[in-house]
């Protein structure tokens, strides 16, 4: 999904981010733990010169789906970002992080990407002109920031379903590092875009598998929102501070974590649903 990116952060409200321009980015920051399941494509994010939209072809998987520039003459058709995609052509922008980080994606979990626009394309033909239903902001809220998780063991859930922070984080490090918890995937392209800037406290919006493969539960999910099993509201996401993963932050002491205003509170009467399974 083209556009501004006002994913969620630290502080009050949202923000629209605007990206540093290439030069100004360091090679370094593609080491962090965010982008670990990109490194096929590292030379894309660290070369000096822009990739070419040929070159983002040339690693597409076989999909029937290409990316083209996106200019005023393919706008002039009328139609909508993602019955484009349904149509074959996604339209990227030159020289545009957000964009770059949306290819990425395309290219290394294609399955979820397929969903995610098979899903909006059909609630918009359900909608009138302009109109937008709740199962939309939830696929486009996991397509801009979303985060697979995976857990062995859906007991280690309880403390997130209570937003007690320190005890996900803290008291389960050894589990997040021995992978009884993990990232399976970074979905969010903006998530990423928004990491161009050093230790920007980000959140994830989540779904959950129980499961012991990556590539497993990656595949679980994206079956699940092609069958319009998942996502049918935000509510569904579990909002994850992403800086209280082990390691994925320099400072992570107890005053860290006492951040309310990143590591927030529950609110009365929101509840998660269970892992997929």
């Amino acid at each position: 999904m083209t556009g501004s990116v006002t994913a969620p952060s630290a502080g009050n409200g949202r923000r629209r981010f605007i990206a540093p321009p290439r030069g100004e980015v360091a090679p370094a920051c593609f080491t962090h733990p965010l982008f670990a399941d990109f490194g096929a494509c590292r030379d894309w994010m660290t070369a000096p010169a822009w990739p070419a939209i040929a070159a983002l072809n040339a690693r597409m998987p076989p999909s029937g789906k290409r990316f083209v520039e996106q200019d005023g003459a393919l706008l002039a058709d009328g139609l909508h970002y993602e019955t484009r995609i349904a149509q074959g052509y996604i339209a990227t922008r030159p020289q545009n992080w957000h964009d770059l980080f949306n290819a990425m994606v395309w290219v290394r979990h294609p399955a979820i990407k397929h969903a995610l626009n098979l899903q909006q394309c059909r609630h918009i033909a359900q909608m009138g002109p302009g109109e937008r239903n709740r199962a939309q902001q939830a696929l486009t809220q996991f397509d801009e920031t979303g985060v697979i998780v995976r857990v062995r063991d859906s007991r280690l859930l309880d403390a997130w379903d209570k937003h007690e922070w320190p005890r996900l984080f803290h008291t389960h490090a050894a589990q997040w590092r021995n992978g009884d918890i993990a990232v399976a995937a970074v979905i969010g392209h903006a998530l990423m875009e928004q990491m161009l800037v050093p230790r920007r406290l980000l959140v994830g919006k989540c779904v959950v598998v129980q499961g012991g493969e990556d590539l497993a539960c990656v595949a679980r999910v994206a079956a699940a929102i092609a069958d319009g099993a998942v996502l049918a509201t935000p509510a569904e996401l579990r909002p994850l501070p992403l800086a209280g993963i082990p390691c994925w932050h320099p400072r992570q002491d107890p005053d860290f974590y006492a951040q309310a205003d990143y590591f927030r509170p529950l609110r009365d009467g929101r509840a998660y649903p269970p892992a997929l399974r």
